[in-house]
């Protein structure tokens, strides 16, 4: 029986079997998963359907949720979709599935990380019925919460959230402080009006809310275990923010203020490099999204880089 051809041999643990029937992939939805308009290009694109899935006979059918994020959803035409895949798939099955049809995702392959079910996975990590994969680009830079959160989680000594109002610095730091704090460093990002030679009009975050909250605890969690502090409160907003808007909080309360600016820079240099967050820049002239560096640790779809 012929097998279905496909750029790179799948990895140790993925079936390689496919059915002899074909399953055209299903759109859930063409909306993105925070309210934004789409450009036409991506609603031209969006309502073509993607070439089926082929198998061979033998094998149980796994369906799947793809979302894709940043550039990907722009590269792909959509910002979610619906596989049905062989038993024994895994991620890198899904991740040849589209790269085979968008030479421009392979070519990022060594770029682009892999989730599943809200948490940073390999490209043979196996998937089951029903779970929900996420193909990330590069980044820029829980439970549902009640507003102004659009998901917020704590602890005893920590507070992290999502939202898409303006920051207010000042309810955070009544939030954190303490009466045995002696220092409080406060690390606010703001919207600058250019980038490079070309002025910046506004700019527009993206997210995957379950997979950030996730990995916003996990940088609090190791702060505090690492540095001598008391307390850390991470924000990060998203949709559309104009020219001097907060885009990301960080506050930090210690005893001292030395363990304080240096659990502040750790911090923010971890969240650039870990939470799936993106930015898209509007200039006069067109927009373009930020194309950042994933760290290290994080899978790619070409496997971790050692």
């Amino acid at each position: 029986m012929k097998q279905a051809r496909t750029g790179s041999r799948l990895s140790e643990g993925c079936s390689s079997r496919l059915m002899s029937r074909s399953v055209a992939p299903q759109v859930i939805s063409q909306t993105p998963l925070l309210p934004q308009q789409p450009d036409s290009a991506l609603a031209r694109r969006a309502a073509v359907p993607l070439p089926p899935l082929r198998y061979n006979v033998g094998g149980l059918a796994v369906h799947v949720t793809v979302l894709f994020f940043g550039m990907l959803k722009d590269l792909i035409g959509r910002s979610q979709d619906d596989l049905e895949l062989p038993e024994g798939a895994c991620l890198e099955t899904v991740f040849e599935h589209y790269a085979s049809q968008f030479p421009r995702l392979r070519e990022m392959a060594d770029s682009v990380a892999l989730a599943r079910n809200h948490e940073f996975a390999a490209p043979d990590a196996a998937l089951g019925d029903g779970d929900e994969v996420a193909l990330m680009p590069p980044v820029s830079g829980g439970a549902a919460g009640s507003p102004p959160w659009l998901a917020g989680a704590g602890e005893e000594s920590s507070w992290y959230a999502l939202t898409e109002e303006p920051i207010d610095i000042q309810v955070l730091k009544e939030r954190l402080v303490q009466g045995e704090d002696g220092a409080v460093v406060t690390f606010e990002g703001v919207v600058r009006n250019h980038s490079g030679e070309r002025k910046t009009l506004f700019l527009d975050y993206e997210c995957y809310v379950p997979a950030a909250m996730n990995k916003m605890r996990e940088i609090g969690r190791q702060i505090l275990e690492t540095y001598p502090i008391r307390g850390i409160t991470m924000v990060h907003r998203l949709g559309r923010l104009e020219i001097s808007e907060t885009s990301v909080a960080i506050l930090v309360a210690a005893a001292h203020r030395k363990p304080a600016y240096e659990a502040s820079l750790e911090a923010i240099n971890r969240l650039k490099r870990l939470v799936p967050i993106w930015k898209k820049e509007y200039f006069e002239d067109g927009e373009v999204w930020v194309e950042g560096e994933w760290e290290t640790s994080v899978p790619r779809s070409m496997g971790t880089p050692q």
